[in-house]
């Protein structure tokens, strides 16, 4: 069993509220959606694992991800000024 790791970019729809669009920088056209952040991730487990094995199916090479991305969100708190 072989284990691939791909960073995914997940935003909001700026059209669609609670949609969040997902693509997958490393394959190129691997894009999908959700209807929550977990519905999301779930669909772009499913988008990548068919990729990836449409790859494998043809013979060609899995891409690495060469340079995976961390994000979060991070909290701010100021005191009022006086």
């Amino acid at each position: 069993m072989t284990h691939y790791h791909f960073t995914v970019v997940l935003e909001p729809d700026r059209e669609e509220p609670d949609r969040y669009n997902v693509r997958v920088p490393a394959l190129p056209g691997c894009l999908t959606y959700g209807e929550s952040i977990e519905d999301a991730l779930m669909n772009a487990r499913e988008a990548i694992t068919g990729y990836v094995e449409s790859l494998l199916a043809d013979g060609e090479p899995v891409p690495a991800d060469t340079h995976p991305t961390i994000a979060t969100t991070v909290v701010v708190t100021l005191n009022a000024a006086a």
